[in-house]
């Protein structure tokens, strides 16, 4: 499976998505610049997180604007997954590929460190190898993590199972009812704020998230070798 890491001005967390993807996973993976115009050579699409552009505009405002995020849609329109990771998942929303939206934390102070997450839905492509219910340790790194949406928004990602991680214990940032992750209704683009990439080895505190990264391929493998 061949991922492709985005990479626009301001990405920081481009780095650590290759390195889960290539040294962890043992996959493909290559970086794409932001004014790429092709991404139909890659199988699975991954949005780091950053601070794309300066977050001068609104976060992953600007990003929503260059050309790779046209074929970052005809990706998500074709079925392939799309993960979008703290402000990869920021872009994701202003690009309309997922509901809602991010807002300043509660408490508008940056926030750094560990916390617990619920696997609420692990019937998706992104969470397949983790226990319904499980709960995992994931790092957080955002001041504009705090996922809000209209009630009428709600009420479908509940109806349709899109909420796909909540908070447990704390939630960090005042985020809608402990949203963490949700999905879009077909299934196949998936936004978080935690950093699922920090979390691929013992050695970074916790190898929790590297099950996010074999679901995909697990799901790919099923789907195309024979």
């Amino acid at each position: 499976m061949k991922f492709a890491v985005l990479v626009f001005p301001g990405s920081n967390c481009d780095i650590d998505m290759y390195h889960a993807i290539k040294d962890e996973l043992g996959e493909e993976v290559e970086y794409v610049w932001h004014d790429a115009t092709d991404l139909s050579d890659f199988d699975g699409i991954l949005v780091p997180g950053g601070f794309s552009y300066g977050d001068y505009l609104r976060c992953g405002a600007m990003a929503n604007q260059s050309n790779v995020m046209a074929e970052v849609k005809k990706c998500a329109e074709a079925g392939k997954p799309v993960l979008g990771v703290c402000n990869g998942f920021q872009i994701l929303t202003e690009a309309g590929l997922l509901p809602g939206a991010l807002l300043r934390n509660k408490n508008l102070k940056f926030m750094c460190r560990t916390v617990q997450l619920k696997v609420e839905n692990n019937n998706t492509i992104f969470t397949s190898q983790y226990e319904d219910g499980q709960i995992i340790n994931i790092p957080i790194a955002h001041g504009e993590g705090n996922y809000f949406c209209d009630e009428e928004t709600l009420a479908k990602l509940k109806a349709n199972n899109q909420i796909v991680f909540t908070y447990s214990g704390e939630n960090p940032n005042g985020s809608l009812e402990d949203i963490a992750g949700i999905i879009n209704e077909r299934g196949n683009v998936l936004g978080m704020m935690p950093h699922p990439e920090r979390a691929v080895s013992d050695l970074l505190g916790s190898a929790d998230g590297l099950n996010l990264f074999k679901s995909i391929v697990k799901q790919w493998r099923e789907s195309h070798v024979s």
